[in-house]
């Protein structure tokens, strides 16, 4: 019987991850499901479903030797597949300002209140470092629309906290 496993690799940035990752999960007979990879701060990380017969102890077994080559950690997690059951975002919230402590927290928070899922999330830290900008991007969806995130939003913006409100139109074309 098959089995969908969620992977998380973390690890300092290098050649071969992905081909020795893939690899290893094709000896056990995965089939690779969703995927997403990130290089952070230089280091690596890949979060990735894989449906295989294998149990978690042979996804190990298989794993463990790449991974202790290259010096990662992994993950493993036994999930529902749940392929072909996206949500589309229809807003995308640009945010930016002098970088602190809890701006993160700050505006999910708001954003979670207003019922947004968020669906993607990016950050980056620009400017220089006596005046660090804290930069953010998150797609996602509310039910309500735009204007409920609008108004959730104005108390962040009162705090100095710069931001773009778009609304997705993902029926374009």
């Amino acid at each position: 019987m098959k089995h969908w496993f969620m992977l998380t690799v973390v690890g300092k940035d290098q050649p071969g991850i992905v081909a020795g990752l893939s690899s290893a999960l094709y000896r056990t007979g995965a089939n690779l499901g969703e995927t997403s990879m990130a290089r952070l701060g230089g280091n690596f990380t890949i979060m990735l479903m894989a449906e295989t017969e294998a149990d978690e102890a042979e996804l190990r077994s298989q794993l463990n030797p790449f991974a202790d080559k290259l010096q990662l950690h992994v993950h493993i997690d036994r999930i529902e597949g749940r392929l072909h059951q996206h949500v589309e975002p229809n807003v995308q919230i640009a945010v930016h300002g002098a970088d602190r402590p809890g701006i993160v927290a700050q505006v999910t928070g708001v954003l979670a209140s207003a019922g947004l899922n968020i669906l993607d999330l990016e950050s980056d830290v620009g400017g220089t470092a006596d005046k660090p900008i804290y930069i953010m991007v998150i797609d996602g969806y509310v039910p309500d629309g735009v204007p409920t995130i609008a108004r959730a939003l104005e108390s962040i913006r009162l705090g100095g906290i710069e931001l773009r409100l778009t609304p997705i139109n993902t029926l374009v074309g």
